[in-house]
């Protein structure tokens, strides 16, 4: 599903005009960026848990070259889907 066929669903279950559902999602998206960007978590009970997650620097392999690489720690988000979520989609 595109970000546009989202778009759509959500005007079509909320009974929003496009325009407004189109708001309403980007401003989900971004708000959802900015908590992770301050490093706060987001939680939305049955649905899921959103956060950042530090990576500690790593050795890697090139395969093409065999050339050791230093790979340089960072932050990543990460998504766990809650319980609901999990049974519904059995």
């Amino acid at each position: 599903m595109t970000k546009q066929e989202f778009i759509e669903r959500v005007a079509a279950k909320s009974e929003l005009s496009s325009r407004d559902a189109t708001k309403a999602v980007e401003a989900f998206l971004a708000t959802v960026t900015e908590s992770l960007q301050l490093g706060v978590d987001i939680t939305f009970v049955g649905f899921g848990k959103f956060w950042v997650q530090q990576r500690a620097a790593r050795e890697a392999v090139n395969p093409n070259t065999r050339e050791k690489l230093t790979i340089p720690a960072g932050r990543v988000p990460k998504y766990s889907a809650g319980a609901a979520l999990k049974q519904a989609v059995k």
